[in-house]
């Protein structure tokens, strides 16, 4: 096939595209099969819902993971030093913290922020304890609201 050189770059682009819808046409009609359907002696590779034996989740119960309340999580922070301990920002929830692996979450950002929708959360790798945090979403969506600014802590959120 040929293309007319007063376009630059179309042998390029086009000759790959060209050359892949002439091979697609065979493939399909392989084995006579049609749209839709598996070639003759085909199995079909999704598992079936009653490949796992359900008494394999018998012992497991269901745990709520992160604080009940919050919204959608827009940033989790942790440090090195303290591996059970997380901070959890939220879009309209502010910050909550964990001490105990997620167990249980408490809420460190009412009564001292301006916004609820916070948007990162820093631990200094310096120490654990000096924390920043700023509010705002970079997801621009109806139901955030908007940022108000930089916070930090010295003593890993109990005051702001």
């Amino acid at each position: 096939m040929r293309f007319p050189a007063a376009i630059p770059g179309t042998r390029t682009v086009l000759a790959p595209l060209v050359a892949v819808a002439a091979l697609a046409g065979p493939l399909v009609a392989q084995d006579g099969a049609s749209a839709g359907e598996l070639p003759a002696g085909a199995r079909n590779p999704a598992p079936s819902a009653d490949t796992v034996d359900p008494s394999l989740f018998g012992g497991l119960s269901f745990r709520f993971v992160g604080p009940s309340r919050g919204g959608r999580v827009t940033a989790v922070e942790g440090h090195r030093s303290h591996p059970h301990t997380f901070y959890q920002g939220a879009t309209g929830g502010g910050v909550w913290k964990t001490t105990n692996y997620g167990m249980t979450w408490e809420n460190i950002s009412d009564g001292y922020f301006r916004s609820p929708s916070i948007g990162h959360i820093e631990a200094a790798d310096s120490d654990p304890n000096i924390m920043y945090v700023g509010t705002g979403s970079d997801g621009i969506r109806s139901n955030i609201n908007i940022g108000k600014g930089m916070l930090k802590s010295t003593d890993a959120g109990e005051t702001w």
